[in-house]
């Protein structure tokens, strides 16, 4: 009974410390790029550069922005003179956004992701994000056979979903088959955590299909950058 009162009193703990790296009006906003033949971005705020140098798998570390709708310009590193995307985007006080550059060049966009950070004690949750231009719908499974994620096509994020924290083996299968794409084995989730799994690449090109774990959680007030780049596990 103690460690479960201690465990919750983190967890809680853990929910304070999120919360404070978010000052009133704000929201935490963090860039994935997962366009397979896209180069390196530089990512600009209202023409403001906030991040550069993101280059395809990476993730940035979450950054605070005022609630509101900004312009969000990217360019090829380095390169202010070709605008590889610009859109509009609308973020909440007090929520934290993931913003996918998702699709291969010629249909580079932008999709948005409402991240959680919130877990029941002794829980793992987790998402599934399908990015991969050229990979048909597909259903996630446990190896035992359970649908985790049914039909989940290109450019979908599923809601999140609460599991016993564990160490999984999954399969990506076609949607509706038992043909299995990718196996995902020992794939360990852990207490309290949150993910977002990403299939990124290509099934049939360079680079190649795989998908990469990324980790929701929020940065204590200590760990709060500037700029900078992290938070990703890739899975093979």
């Amino acid at each position: 009974m103690k460690k479960v009162v201690s465990f919750a009193l983190f967890v809680i703990m853990m929910v304070t410390f999120a919360s404070m790296t978010m000052a009133e009006g704000e929201a935490m906003v963090r860039v994935l790029h997962a366009s397979p033949d896209a180069p390196a971005v530089d990512v600009y705020v209202n023409d403001d550069l906030v991040v550069d140098g993101v280059g395809y798998k990476d993730v940035t570390d979450y950054l605070a922005l005022p609630a509101g709708t900004h312009t969000i310009d990217v360019y090829p590193s380095g390169d202010q003179s070709t605008v590889v995307i610009t859109e509009q985007v609308a973020v909440s006080s007090g929520q934290s956004y993931t913003l996918g550059a998702i699709g291969q060049l010629e249909s580079i966009r932008l999709t948005t992701m409402l991240d959680d950070q919130e877990v029941t004690a002794g829980n793992t949750k987790v998402r599934v994000a399908h990015f991969s231009p050229d990979a048909p719908a597909v259903d996630i499974a446990t190896d035992a056979g359970d649908i985790l994620f049914p039909n989940v096509a290109f450019s979908a994020v599923t809601d999140y979903v609460e599991l016993p924290t564990a160490t999984y083996n999954l399969d990506i299968r076609g949607a509706g088959t038992a043909d299995v794409v990718e196996e995902l084995s020992e794939l360990e989730l852990k207490d309290g955590m949150v993910y977002t799994a990403v299939a990124v690449g290509l099934l049939n090109g360079e680079p190649e299909f795989e998908v990469i774990l990324l980790n929701d959680a929020l940065p204590t007030p200590d760990e709060l950058p500037k700029t900078g780049l992290g938070g990703a596990s890739e899975i093979r």
